[in-house]
């Protein structure tokens, strides 16, 4: 895999405007002026995620004793919790109950930028070619980059969109993120059978 080819699967798989109606739902709570900080603080949380399992995903993993597949399950099951309080809202928001309103790494900077599949890639593009490391790097720093730019401007589109069509989108994605989440855990599944 080339580098440009490694940025472009970064992105899609970050999947910056399928996570625009989670960002709009989850901070639809926190005050207008804390939402591009709160963004801008799981956006580098994110990163420094993504980054470390480029330079020590794998060894973590082997120190941990955890495969592969466990991150991937773990992700669908967040992932499921999460879709399913979309679709049917619970009084305490998408999160539970926050003692400051705020979400904090779950779930934005994890799993829905640095999810199971990001991870995953990014362990496996070093893995294949190491010698590339500063390849791989650039590639996942500019498809962060591309991420941010869409996230950061999600506060403008929820303006645009207004309180009924944030509603109306947040049950639409929680859709989508229920099929996704099973997908992810057919996946984990899948390759852990497939193992053992």
């Amino acid at each position: 895999m080339d580098p440009i080819t490694a940025f472009v699967t970064l992105a899609l798989v970050m999947d910056p405007l399928g996570n625009v109606p989670l960002f709009l739902s989850v901070l639809k709570d926190v005050p207008q002026e804390r939402r591009f900080k709160v963004i801008l603080r799981e956006l580098v949380i994110a990163l420094a995620v993504m980054l470390l399992f480029l330079f020590a995903g794998e060894k973590v993993l082997n120190l941990l004793g955890l495969q592969q597949e466990a991150i991937a399950i773990a992700g669908a099951i967040i992932l499921f919790l999460i879709a399913i309080r979309m679709i049917f809202p619970s009084p305490y928001g998408i999160m539970g109950e926050n003692p400051d309103g705020e979400p904090f790494i779950v779930p934005l900077a994890i799993p829905a930028i640095a999810g199971p599949s990001v991870l995953a890639i990014a362990m496996l593009l070093v893995s294949n070619d190491p010698a590339r490391m500063l390849e791989w790097t650039i590639a996942l720093i500019c498809a962060w980059l591309a991420t941010s730019v869409v996230l950061l401007a999600s506060p403008l589109l929820l303006r645009a969109l207004g309180n009924r069509g944030l509603i109306a989108s947040e049950r639409l994605m929680g859709m989508i993120l229920v099929i996704i989440a099973v997908q992810m855990f057919f996946d984990g599944v899948g390759k852990f059978l497939h193992l053992n």
